[in-house]
């Protein structure tokens, strides 16, 4: 689509913006303009952009797909927007409004009298990121999913822009995303910002029988489709999956002029989705485009990709660059729109951690929240590189609610996941072979993953992750990791680290109460030796430990870290616990702090040998489960204890990590650790055969071997 950018009540208002959208030009090869005050300049392309006067100062890059209507756009203000709005001209005969497209359709009902957010905004259907600047304010908001994107800082006044990088190249240093559920309004005249939160997709069981919801489910998609497609041919990333093949047999029920898009590694054997892809394009009268790179030019596309999508997470690294190689193709065909089937796994179950969910629309629900950090940022900087607008109709609301609502089992069994999916793809003809085939994700199908896997064995990097580093420009997001001492606290804030993530503060919460529903009871001078051996400051709050007050006291403790560190997301240890993960969900969404929970849904057992295989050292401090007695505190855990774990898991049902509150752990050195925790002086206090602590009374830091 296009890029917004807009620097206000600062004396460099001008070269700021302009350096911005010279920073993120490709997202709008059609032209690009200046506003302040009055005045407003327009030019083609940013290098013949004149400077513009003022301390307030919005910019546009335009990138059109049909027509072409520059920004910002003049009303009783300005508007600048990257948008998409489906509805526009029946917005536009409700409300009795002339507009000649859906962007001054936007600013006419942000104007109209007694105009209310998010009412104005609630009406909307599309995707969008648009600043709407009145003579006192400026407005910030994007659509609920975050398909479109929009950064900001508050450093000095009020700077925005649809790519980080673009605020970064403005000197920008504290830069947060903009959460989509939220509406940033910056008072010009206080020079202070406040946000109002808006609702998201809600959860409503439905009825019917599988036969009903499918076919409520095809029209849905149908018309989710229908609104999406543009007037001239449009491209479709495609791998035969059932996402990429349910939409490719629609277009082709719709009768749409389309091509199909797929690219990967050559050289190092044959990438599983090739082969389907080559045979479903035959099978269903498709047009494709494969396009693919040899090794030795991967580290080139590396040097691209990792500064373009400002990350070096081995995920999202190796999900960008076949999306990459696919665009690049798409643009060189002249298509100037592609869809996806993005959305589609989280709304319909298609990962494998959903097998371990004890509740799928919540954690489908959770998905959704951080697809803006997780998927949607990296893959539109990737599309406006290559001058592509991306459509993803899995990620209509209506398709969401639906999907959260459906039962569980029209979705996952035992058997097969995205089952509604699979059954309508067979009603449009894919027949069985392809509409049971299992999922292979894009960076396993395409050889990608193989590829880098390969490259850092090569280079001698410890991982995949070590090895992408190398071709970061910066660290990712700044982090606060919720932090016990305990296993899963540390294994988590280890796995954020090596994927180059900032993680700048401890911050631990001390309960009175020993039976807090939401924390461990560590000691504050046993976490200060964490915190030195770690290298990362502590910030230590203390509640009593009531059920859902002691909320309150992690909250003012997130602020305070946000306030103190700059922190732009928290990271949990949670493995199953829904009470705790969502609770802290609700806390960062309040926050505008994103939530990572690399744990999530690991296999107990594959946790502990991910620990042990890691070097770290860890103890059970506490027990309190049948087949653990005196002798297990105090007891390193290594491969021999671990195989007794699982007999004990066997024999009696023991959860081997301490899910059920069997056992509490301390960790006493790990790769990260400057130097290892030795204890002193300790004390095993037994309440009776299975229930005992370990009383570290005292502890030190020591050189490691």
């Amino acid at each position: 689509m296009c890029g917004i950018t807009g620097f206000f009540n600062q004396a460099n208002a001008g070269p700021n913006a302009k350096q911005a959208i010279a920073a993120m030009h490709n997202r709008g090869i059609n032209g690009c303009g200046l506003a302040s005050g009055e005045k407003v300049v327009y030019a083609k392309s940013p290098d013949k952009l004149k400077e513009i006067e003022g301390e307030k100062v919005l910019g546009h890059l335009l990138h059109n797909v049909v027509g072409e209507v520059r920004q910002p756009i003049r009303g009783k203000g300005w508007l600048s927007a990257n948008c998409e709005i489906y509805n526009w001209k029946a917005l536009a005969k409700k409300h009795k409004v002339k507009a000649k497209n859906d962007t001054e359709l936007v600013l006419k009902l942000l104007e109209k009298d007694n105009a209310k957010l998010p009412d104005v905004l609630d009406e909307l259907d599309g995707v969008w990121a648009f600043a709407h600047w009145s003579k006192d304010r400026v407005v910030l908001s994007r659509d609920l999913f975050g398909v479109k994107p929009l950064w900001y800082s508050l450093e000095k006044g009020l700077s925005f822009a649809s790519e980080k990088k673009a605020l970064k190249a403005a000197g920008c240093i504290k830069i947060e995303e903009l959460d989509p559920r939220h509406v940033l309004l910056f008072d010009l005249e206080k020079n202070n910002a406040k946000f109002i939160e808006r609702k998201f997709i809600s959860i409503n069981k439905s009825s019917g029988s599988f036969e009903e919801n499918k076919e409520e489910f095809a029209a849905l998609l149908e018309k989710a489709v229908e609104k999406r497609i543009p007037k001239q041919e449009f491209g479709l990333l495609f791998s035969a999956g059932i996402d990429s093949l349910l939409l490719a047999l629609l277009f082709k029920k719709m009768d749409l002029k389309f091509k199909c898009f797929f690219g990967y590694v050559e050289g190092i054997g044959k990438p599983k989705d090739l082969k389907f892809v080559k045979k479903a394009a035959k099978d269903f009268g498709l047009r494709l485009e494969t396009v693919s790179i040899k090794m030795d030019r991967i580290p080139k596309l590396l040097e691209k990709a990792v500064p373009l999508i400002e990350s070096s997470n081995p995920v999202k690294v190796a999900v960008a660059l076949p999306f990459l190689l696919a665009l690049g193709k798409a643009k060189e065909k002249g298509i100037k729109v592609i869809f996806s089937g993005l959305g589609a796994d989280e709304l319909f179950c298609g990962y494998s951690k959903f097998r371990e969910s004890n509740n799928l629309a919540l954690d489908s629900l959770d998905l959704l929240l951080q697809m803006h950090e997780n998927d949607l940022y990296r893959d539109d900087v990737v599309a406006m590189n290559n001058n592509l607008e991306l459509r993803l109709p899995f990620l209509d609301p209506k398709i969401a609610e639906f999907a959260l609502s459906l039962e569980d089992k029209f979705k996952l069994t035992e058997k097969q996941n995205k089952i509604i999916l699979r059954e309508a793809a067979k009603d449009l003809g894919s027949g069985k072979e392809y509409a049971e085939r299992k999922k292979t994700a894009a960076q396993y199908g395409s050889n990608f993953d193989k590829a880098i896997g390969k490259l850092a064995k090569k280079e001698k990097a410890k991982g995949k992750a070590d090895f992408l580093k190398r071709f970061a420009t910066a660290k990712n997001l700044k982090l606060a990791c919720l932090f016990s001492g305990g296993k899963d606290s540390c294994l988590a804030l280890w796995i954020m680290q090596r994927q180059n993530y900032d993680v700048n503060c401890l911050v631990s919460i001390i309960p009175k109460n020993p039976d807090s529903f939401m924390y461990h009871q560590p000691k504050q001078e046993l976490l200060e030796l964490h915190s030195k051996t770690l290298g990362i400051p502590l910030l230590v709050r203390k509640t009593m430990g009531e059920k859902e007050k002691e909320l309150l006291d992690l909250k003012e403790a997130l602020k305070d870290a946000k306030k103190e560190f700059g922190i732009q997301g928290v990271v949990t240890g949670a493995l199953y616990s829904d009470y705790q993960r969502q609770r802290v969900q609700k806390i960062c969404l309040s926050l505008g702090l994103k939530m990572f929970s690399p744990l999530w849904h690991k296999k107990q057992l594959a946790e502990l040998h991910e620990l042990v295989d890691n070097n770290f050292v860890f103890i059970m401090s506490k027990i309190a489960g049948l087949g653990l007695d005196k002798e297990w505190l105090g007891k390193a855990i290594g491969k021999k204890e671990i195989v007794e774990l699982q007999n004990l898991n066997e024999k009696i049902g023991l959860n081997v990590a301490g899910e059920g509150g069997e056992y509490e752990s301390f960790v006493l050195d790990g790769p990260n650790f400057g130097k290892k925790i030795v204890l002193k002086k300790v004390e095993k206090r037994m309440e009776n055969e299975f229930t005992g602590s370990l009383k570290i009374k005292s502890a030190e830091l020591q050189p490691k071997n």
